[in-house]
């Protein structure tokens, strides 16, 4: 029972960290244009 107090607030952490990792990642233009890298990737030369 004693673990639950060393689980749970690492599971908050994590999701905390998870989370934070998502939002920066949308505020720094990862998701801005998905399809270019698509259709750019066929069409190298290699």
């Amino acid at each position: 029972m004693e673990i639950l107090y060393v689980l749970i607030p690492l599971g908050i952490v994590l999701v905390g960290v998870a989370a934070g990792v998502l939002i920066w990642a949308v505020k720094s233009g990862q998701y801005d244009n998905l399809e270019a890298i698509g259709r750019r990737m066929p069409d190298d030369e290699p």
